[in-house]
């Protein structure tokens, strides 16, 4: 920093005078429960506990911190479920613990119902295109984690060969999206759980692999001497 007469040039502005980590966990809270189009500038400002300025010169406008709030919804999600598919031994197991953890977050009393990118890009308008496209990515890239966790079942021999993998990605991907919508409608945890239950038993049953029939020594003996 340039200094003038050996003094330290002081930054111009005002030094942020809130916590920004705060605000935006608020801003998240705020988007997640009414949408991005139907949260107001105002909404946004009394939740932060900030002015619209303040807003501007730390996130930049409304859309911004609105894909900044999403991606710190993600990466919380992100991190639970990519812990429940490595630990998870099968692939049937691993959907069934990540529906059975989605029953319990869209449920939980503590916070908004449902899943923000799921939730927050309803009635949006054309004019919010944008972001309805940036949130359908994401939602698509959660979609292939799926399907990643499912071909690698095929691959460790807990679903048939064949299995169509992405038919079967796409689907629990839907039953998720359903339960999101039914806890914002009031379905309780108990309800949500019942769901996951029952989409399971859609699982493909997995094949037995019949053991290659070992030859008897009076068998080989018999055909030596023919």
């Amino acid at each position: 920093m340039k200094t003038t007469n050996g003094k330290a040039r002081r930054p111009r502005g005002r030094p942020r005078s809130f916590d920004r980590d705060a605000a935006l966990e608020r801003a998240m809270e705020v988007f997640w429960e009414h949408g991005f189009e139907a949260t107001s500038l105002a909404d946004l400002t009394a939740a932060m506990g900030i002015n619209p300025p303040s807003l501007y010169a730390a996130f930049g406008d409304k859309e911004k911190l609105f894909m900044e709030a999403v991606e710190r919804y993600q990466r919380r999600r992100r991190e639970q479920v990519n812990q429940v598919f490595e630990e998870a031994p099968t692939a049937r197991e691993a959907i069934e613990r990540f529906l059975t953890l989605a029953a319990t977050e869209f449920a939980c009393a503590s916070g908004p119902r449902g899943c923000m990118v799921i939730m927050a890009a309803t009635n949006c308008s054309a004019a919010s295109a944008h972001v309805q496209s940036a949130l359908a990515e994401r939602r698509t890239s959660s979609r292939a984690n799926l399907k990643a966790r499912i071909d690698r079942g095929v691959a460790d021999g807990d679903l048939p060969a064949g299995t169509e993998t992405g038919a079967l990605a796409d689907f629990y991907a839907t039953v998720l999206e359903g339960m999101a919508f039914r806890s914002r409608d009031g379905a309780t945890r108990k309800t949500l759980l019942a769901i996951a239950q029952a989409a399971m038993r859609a699982w493909p049953r997995s094949v037995a692999r019949s053991p290659k029939k070992r030859t008897q020594p009076h068998e080989h003996s018999a055909r030596t001497r023919d």
